[in-house]
């Protein structure tokens, strides 16, 4: 398992938290809070690239 940096808790409402973290080797992580070991990863570039696409609306169709 890498070794990864987290950032705090991201919670937007409730229960609902999640959290990004990095590696030495530029990859981003994102994980429910509680469950680090269950994460999705991808380069840095591609993590932006979503969190990027989320905020201007291209994933409200899937609210």
């Amino acid at each position: 398992m890498p070794v990864i940096t987290w950032e705090a808790p991201y919670c937007a409402e409730g229960n609902n938290c999640f959290r990004l973290g990095t590696d030495a080797d530029g990859n981003g992580y994102i994980a429910v809070n509680g469950q680090e070991d269950h994460y999705l990863t991808d380069t840095l570039e591609a993590l932006r690239t979503l969190i990027t696409d989320i905020k201007a609306g291209k994933a409200d169709h899937l609210l």
